[in-house]
């Protein structure tokens, strides 16, 4: 079966939420998926519940723990490191155990915020082995991610609670 590229892409909530989805959907059909998340660090509910599957294997990598622009140069620097190394062991770790989906977890703000090299992204997109199912989240992705995208979802959003003052719930919002 060949391994399409899917981008969950725009404003709105739910493209990690979407990635979630198919990685359960994959895993219960006894497929290896690898859910590497950039910019996060990998304690929310969904996470700790995809660890828990066995067929699933968890990344995350947010040394700093922080906004980018809060960042002093050497947070950035050191956050520059940590996800490109948690880039390399996902993607690494995904051809060596014949994974058939890769979840890339806010890799479009990982790359627009200078934290990944983009030309390392869509070079891995154009070499992954021919049966890798691949999604990349996040918001803004470049023309180069969208032109190597078979499905490209935009979540827009109309309304958020966030706009009442209502601040993300844990077991809802993460």
């Amino acid at each position: 079966m060949t391994g399409l590229i899917h981008l969950y892409c725009g404003g709105g909530k739910g493209k990690t939420t979407a990635a979630v989805g198919l990685t359960v959907r994959c895993a219960g059909r006894g497929n290896k998926v690898v859910f590497a998340q950039f910019l996060k660090d990998g304690t929310s509910g969904e996470c700790r519940v995809l660890a828990k599957l066995p067929d699933v294997t968890v990344m995350a990598a947010n040394p700093v723990g922080k906004f980018s622009f809060r960042m002093t140069d050497a947070e950035k620097r050191e956050t520059a490191d940590a996800l490109t190394r948690t880039f390399d062991a996902a993607t690494g770790f995904a051809v060596r155990e014949h994974a058939r989906l890769l979840v890339l977890d806010e890799v479009c703000a990982a790359i627009s915020c200078g934290f990944l090299d983009e030309k390392m992204v869509v070079k891995f997109l154009e070499t992954k082995p021919e049966t890798l199912e691949v999604v990349l989240t996040g918001r803004g992705p470049s023309e180069a991610l969208q032109a190597h995208a078979d499905y490209i979802t935009e979540m827009k959003m109309q309304r958020h609670p966030f706009e009442k003052g209502i601040a993300a719930r844990e077991g809802i919002e993460f």
